[in-house]
């Protein structure tokens, strides 16, 4: 079983914070889709054998795209792909997209197997959302997510995110009081992160904008962790909190190092072999499409790059490491590389390593001391 990852690169907007590919120029939308219908028979051979679990439309701003421009993406993949045991597609959609109208239209994709939403709210008050250059008001970031209820998608996923210079303690609970209210099953929630070359980084650097306090930020995290376990969510993930059983399959996927194909500029693949990547660059992108070849570069994984990636991912999510199935010689090595790591950040139970709640708060800086080295295979 794999997964589908499409990036749809349009954004009606830049957000300060963003450091994802994006264009706010739609005006190669339409060959843009061509290519993207091309990639996709480009790429029938490399999940060979395989079934699709999982189709998750990304971005930039997938629901900028028609009901009708969506479905012929779908059906193109069910030419070439086995979409039969398909449990789980997701639809990453922006506020202001979610009129009536347009959820009327993605209605039509239920019977192609769009069953989830993953609506980029970030905040319910609008101070934080003009910080954040979002194109929604905190108004719109309710109703949208009401009218995509009464349509009949249960089954939805919202971003959040905490540590802006605008949001206090207060003002953060009062975010999470409001999803709770509205009754997401799933939650994804991140620190605003100051990423190199953003709209953000700039202003912050020219003194436009307050710097992001990483004291508050990790209090805001705790406040999370608190409140999601008080409201029934269970934290399966470092930034995922979901109801029991309504655990995201396609991120969790990625997290337990199943494979998947990523199409559109500067989409990732992961084959258990090699990671490749598109280029970031749509009309780059497109003009090699148009060409027969894929813009891709690609790296073939070591022995160590495989085990390291294990750690990375494994140590994120509540389910931990299971150190019992990686080979003898690195379950000594991980084990004496932990007698550095502080014991109140992790814990051991039947050779599974998982973080405490103090651990998630250095969950990349403990996995990085745990890496394995090339050498250690020599």
């Amino acid at each position: 079983m794999a997964g589908v990852y499409i990036h749809i690169p349009f954004c009606r907007q830049a957000c300060h914070y963003c450091n994802f590919y994006f264009t706010t120029s739609p005006g190669n939308k339409d060959k843009f889709i061509s290519a993207l219908l091309h990639e996709i028979e480009l790429s029938k051979g490399y999940l060979e054998g395989e079934r699709i679990e999982t189709i998750y439309f990304g971005g930039g701003t997938p629901s900028l795209l028609s009901g009708s421009e969506l479905i012929s993406i779908v059906r193109r993949l069910e030419d070439h792909y086995d979409l039969s045991d398909l449990k789980e597609f997701t639809l990453e959609a922006n506020p202001d997209d979610l009129s009536a109208e347009k959820v009327k239209e993605f209605q039509g994709l239920q019977s192609l197997g769009l069953n989830r939403f993953s609506i980029g709210v970030q905040s319910f008050f609008d101070e934080d959302l003009k910080y954040m250059n979002r194109a929604h008001n905190s108004e719109e970031a309710i109703s949208s997510i009401k009218r995509v209820q009464d349509a009949g998608f249960k089954n939805i996923t919202i971003d959040l995110i905490y540590g802006t210079p605008t949001m206090n303690d207060q003002h953060w609970l009062q975010n999470l009081n409001t999803a709770f209210a509205l009754g997401i099953p799933h939650i994804s929630s991140y620190a605003l992160t100051v990423e190199p070359k953003t709209n953000l980084e700039r202003k912050i650097r020219q003194g436009e904008s307050k710097p992001v306090n990483e004291e508050q930020a990790a209090m805001q995290f705790n406040i999370l962790m608190e409140e999601m376990k008080k409201a029934g969510y269970e934290q399966y993930e470092i930034s995922n909190f979901a109801k029991p059983g309504k655990y995201a399959i396609h991120n969790s996927n990625y997290w337990s190092g199943k494979k998947y194909l990523g199409l559109g500029p500067s989409a990732h693949s992961y084959n258990k072999v090699a990671r490749k990547w598109n280029v970031a660059n749509n009309m780059s992108y497109i003009q090699s499409i148009e060409k027969d070849i894929i813009p891709a570069e690609e790296e073939i994984l070591t022995k160590a790059q495989q085990i390291n990636e294990r750690i990375m991912t494994a140590l994120r999510t509540m389910w931990g490491l299971n150190l019992a199935e990686f080979e003898a010689d690195v379950m000594v090595w991980i084990k004496e590389d932990l007698s550095v790591i502080d014991p109140a950040h992790y814990t051991i139970t039947a050779n599974t390593l998982t973080l405490t709640n103090k651990g998630r708060l250095f969950a990349d800086a403990i996995a990085a001391s745990l890496f394995v080295t090339e050498e250690q295979f020599l």
